[in-house]
């Protein structure tokens, strides 16, 4: 399942998750957005119950999205204990984020 994450959330779904948690910095507009999806999509269920997965729609977020720093899109931000822990930039293969995921 894949966690819509907002300002409002973000502390109870991310930052005190006992879960890692894989964030995807999107925009409806973005192409490689569009394109990362659907494997972003695979691996919220690949990993359902050992890593939460949540999406940040940048244009409506963008105050998430400058706190951590997200110029280019996609971003993916891993956290653990509520701290971005690993980074992913533009459209990568699957496999890049599995190993990302540890």
């Amino acid at each position: 399942m894949i966690v819509e994450l907002t300002q409002d959330n973000f502390e109870a779904e991310v930052t005190n998750s006992a879960l890692p948690v894989l964030v995807d910095f999107w925009a409806s507009w973005c192409g490689p957005c569009k394109m990362l999806s659907p494997v972003v999509d695979e691996l919220a269920k690949q990993y359902e119950g050992k890593v939460k997965v949540g999406k940040i729609n940048v244009d409506e977020q963008p105050r998430l999205a400058m706190n951590y720093s997200v110029q280019s899109i996609p971003t993916l931000l891993l956290f653990k204990d509520g701290q971005p822990v690993n980074k992913s930039v533009g459209v990568v293969p699957k496999a890049a984020i599995e190993q990302m995921l540890g």
